[in-house]
C-alpha cells in the first residue's frame, strides 16, 4: 500500500480508456512516436509527446531521444534523426525539427487540425473517453459533527470532495459519496445529559416510560447550537458533569430507547440543516451515515482480531501493533478500546472501511480529509491492511488539503476571532460580488431577483475557484475582495468569459447565424483549436492527482484563449458565411468546454450577465 496521502490506485492512463472513436490529440501523437522508437529498436516509452516549452519552435515536442541514447548507448542526435526521417512522410505534420542534442520539435498542418477539431465538435465527450474497467470508488468527505452547524473548517472538504465525485463520475467509475457524521461519540451523552438538566421531565428520560416517543423533536437546530457549547464547557470544568455524559453516551450505546429516540432527533434536526448548507454550495451526497452506522460492527471486529493474536494489551488499553514495511516509518499503535472501556474514532474507522468494502464493493476509498490527519489515516490504513479488513486490491487514499487562511496568514476567523459559519460566508460572498458588478456595471438594469441570483452564482464560483485552483495541499489566503473581481485568474472572470460566449451565440441566433463547419485554422484561430485539444489531458491529470487545480489550470487557458481569439476574429460582422460559421462553432465548442469543466468544478453559469 503507497503511504497515506499518496495515490494507491490504478492510474488513468491511455491504456484505461474504452475505444472512442475521437482520440485526444497528445495520445494520437504519442501512439504515432511510440511505434517510430519501437520501429528503431527502442523502448516505445520514449515516444510521449507533450506539448510544447518552446512554441516558436513547434507546437509539440518529444523528448524521448535522450534518455533512449543513453540506454541504447547511442548520440541523442542520430536517434532523433532516425525518428525524424521514419515520420516526415506523413501528410499530418507540417514541419519535424531537431533542437539541441535531439529534441525533436513537432507542427501538425492546419488541414490536420481541421480535421481532428470537427472530430471533436461531433463527439458528445469532447474527446474525453471513458474507462474501459471502472471502479467502485467510495469517497468519503464532510466529515460534519451532529449538533453544530457547518462553518469555514468545513470549506475545503466540501468543495474538494465534491468535484472529486463529479469528475470521477465523468470518468467512468461508480462512485458513493458518504458523509461520514459523527453522531456517536461522548459529545451525545454531553447534549442528552445537558438536555435532561433543562427540561427533566421530558418523556425521553423517563426509564419506565414505554412510549411510543413524540415525533417531533423537542429541540431545534438552533437549540443544540447552543446547548452544545454549554454542555462541553460543563464538562471540562465539572469531572461529575462527564462521567454523567460518559454514563449517558454508554447507555445510548447500550440502546436504551428514550435516549435513542432522543439521538434520533438530534440526528434528523441535523441532517435537515446540513442538507440545507450542503444545498447552498450544491454540494450533494449518496450516503448520510455517520459513526453509529459502523458503530453495531465493532464488537464483532474487535473479537475476530483477538482470535487472529492481533490485539495487544498496552497499559491497558487494547492496540494493534503497527510495525512498519520496508520504506515506511515507524507510527504509534492503533488503540481501539481506551482503559476506561471507550473506542476510539480509529475503531470506528476501521468498521466503517470493513462496512464499505463488505457492503459496498469498494475498490478505491479515498478520504478528502485536512492534511493535519495524515498520522490518523497512516495508522487506520496499516491496521485495514495487516488485519485484512481492507484486503490487496482495495485501495485506501488519503487525499489531504491544507487550510483557508486570512489574510494575516493565519486559520480564517471573523473579525471577532471566532469561527465563521458556513451561510454567512456564503451571504458575504455574494454581497461582495454585487458589489464588484456594481461597479463593473454588470446586470444593473436586470430584475432586482435575478440580479441576486447571478450575485449568488458569481460569489459561490469566486469562493469554489479560489480554492480549487489551488493544489489542495496547498494552505492559501482567502480574500473576497480579490476573488470577485471581473479580471484576473477568478471565477467571476470565469463566468463573464462563458456568458460572453452565450450572449455572442444568442445574438447570432437572433439574426439567422448559424454555426456550420469549422475551417482549417489560420493564424488567428490555431492557439485556441490548440488550446481545445488539451481537454482530455487536463481531465486525466486531475484524476489521477486527484486534484481538481488542473481543471482550473486549464479553462483559465482556454478563457484566455478565446478572449485572444474573439479581439482578432469579430464574429457577428463577418460577411463570409463560411468563415463566419466557422467562427460561430468554435465558440460554441468552447461553450461546451466551459460548461464541462466549470461543472466538474461545481460552478453554475448564468444565462446571462
Amino acid at each position: 500500500m503507497s503511504p497515506a496521502g499518496e495515490t494507491a490506485s490504478r492510474p488513468l492512463s491511455r491504456t484505461s480508456y474504452s475505444r472512442n472513436r475521437v482520440q485526444s490529440l497528445l495520445s494520437t501523437l504519442t501512439s504515432i512516436f511510440e511505434d517510430a522508437f519501437t520501429a528503431q529498436g527502442l523502448d516505445r516509452s520514449f515516444g510521449e509527446v507533450t506539448v510544447s516549452q518552446r512554441p516558436d519552435l513547434g507546437q509539440f515536442q518529444c523528448n524521448g531521444a535522450l534518455p533512449a541514447a543513453k540506454q541504447a548507448k547511442q548520440n541523442p542526435r542520430a536517434i532523433a534523426q532516425g525518428i525524424v526521417d521514419g515520420l516526415k512522410n506523413r501528410p499530418m505534420f507540417a514541419d519535424l525539427s531537431l533542437a539541441g542534442p535531439g529534441f525533436i520539435n513537432i507542427t501538425l498542418t492546419d488541414e490536420y487540425l481541421e480535421e481532428w477539431i470537427n472530430r471533436i465538435d461531433g463527439d458528445e465527450r469532447l474527446g474525453c473517453a471513458r474507462k474501459v474497467d471502472p471502479c467502485n470508488v467510495v469517497l468519503d468527505f464532510g466529515g460534519p459533527n451532529v449538533a453544530k452547524s457547518m462553518h469555514v473548517g468545513h470549506l475545503r472538504s466540501s468543495i474538494i470532495g465534491d468535484s472529486l465525485q463529479r469528475l470521477f463520475r465523468f470518468v467512468g467509475d461508480n462512485v458513493t459519496s458518504d458523509i461520514h457524521m459523527g453522531d456517536w461519540g461522548t459529545q451525545m451523552g454531553m447534549l442528552i445529559t445537558e438536555l435532561r438538566r433543562r427540561e427533566p421531565d421530558l418523556p425521553y428520560f423517563d426509564p419506565d416510560f414505554s412510549g411510543p416517543y413524540p415525533e417531533e423533536s423537542p429541540v431545534t437546530m438552533e437549540d443544540l447550537e447552543m446547548l452544545y457549547p454549554q454542555a462541553s464547557g460543563r464538562c471540562k470544568e465539572d469531572p461529575e458533569a462527564m462521567e454523567e455524559a460518559r454514563i449517558a453516551t454508554a447507555e445510548l450505546q447500550q440502546g436504551r430507547p428514550g435516549y435513542m429516540a432522543l439521538w434520533r432527533h438530534f440526528v434528523d434536526v441535523s441532517i435537515a440543516a446540513l442538507r440545507r448548507d450542503f444545498g447552498s454550495l450544491g454540494v450533494t451526497f449518496d450516503l448520510w451515515l455517520g459513526e453509529s452506522d459502523a458503530s453495531p460492527r465493532i464488537p464483532t471486529m474487535i473479537e475476530r482480531l483477538k482470535e487472529k493474536g492481533l490485539v495487544d494489551i498496552s497499559q491497558g488499553a487494547q492496540v494493534i501493533h503497527l510495525p512498519p514495511r520496508e520504506g515506511e516509518k515507524e507510527v504509534p499503535p492503533l488503540i481501539l478500546v481506551k482503559s476506561d472501556g471507550g473506542v476510539m474514532y480509529g475503531t470506528t474507522d476501521l468498521a466503517t472501511i470493513e462496512q464499505r468494502v463488505n457492503d459496498l464493493e469498494a475498490d478505491i476509498i479515498i478520504y478528502v480529509v485536512d492534511a493535519r490527519q495524515a498520522l490518523h489515516f497512516e495508522q487506520v490504513f496499516r491496521a485495514a491492511r495487516i488485519t485484512g479488513i481492507a484486503p490487496t486490491g482495495v485501495a485506501l487514499e488519503h487525499a489531504p488539503f491544507g487550510t483557508m487562511n486570512g489574510r494575516d496568514g493565519r486559520p480564517f476567523k471573523t473579525r471577532a476571532g471566532g469561527v465563521m459559519k458556513l451561510q454567512d460566508l456564503i451571504q458575504m460572498a455574494r454581497e461582495q460580488a454585487e458589489l464588484r458588478m456594481q461597479e463593473a456595471d454588470i446586470a444593473q438594469d436586470y430584475p432586482e431577483e435575478e440580479r441576486r441570483e447571478i450575485a449568488r452564482k458569481v460569489g459561490i464560483a469566486a469562493v469554489k475557484y479560489a480554492d480549487l485552483s489551488n493544489h489542495r495541499t496547498s494552505d492559501y489566503i482567502f480574500d473576497l475582495e480579490k476573488f470577485t473581481r471581473f479580471e484576473g485568474r477568478t471565477g467571476a472572470y470565469l463566468l463573464y468569459a462563458a456568458v460572453r460566449i452565450k450572449s455572442i451565440l444568442r445574438k447570432a441566433a437572433e439574426r439567422g447565424f448559424a454555426p456550420g463547419r469549422i475551417l482549417a485554422p489560420g493564424s488567428r484561430e490555431r492557439e485556441l483549436v490548440l488550446t481545445l485539444a488539451g481537454l482530455p489531458e487536463a481531465i486525466a491529470m486531475s484524476y489521477d492527482k486527484r486534484a481538481p487545480n488542473y481543471l482550473c489550470d486549464y479553462i483559465y487557458a482556454l478563457a484566455q484563449a478565446f478572449s485572444r481569439f474573439y479581439q482578432n476574429c469579430h464574429i457577428l460582422s463577418e460577411e463570409n458565411e463560411a468563415l463566419r460559421g466557422s467562427w460561430l462553432a468554435l465558440a460554441a465548442l468552447c461553450l461546451r468546454q466551459f460548461e464541462l469543466v466549470l461543472g466538474l468544478l461545481g460552478i453554475e453559469i448564468p444565462e446571462r450577465m
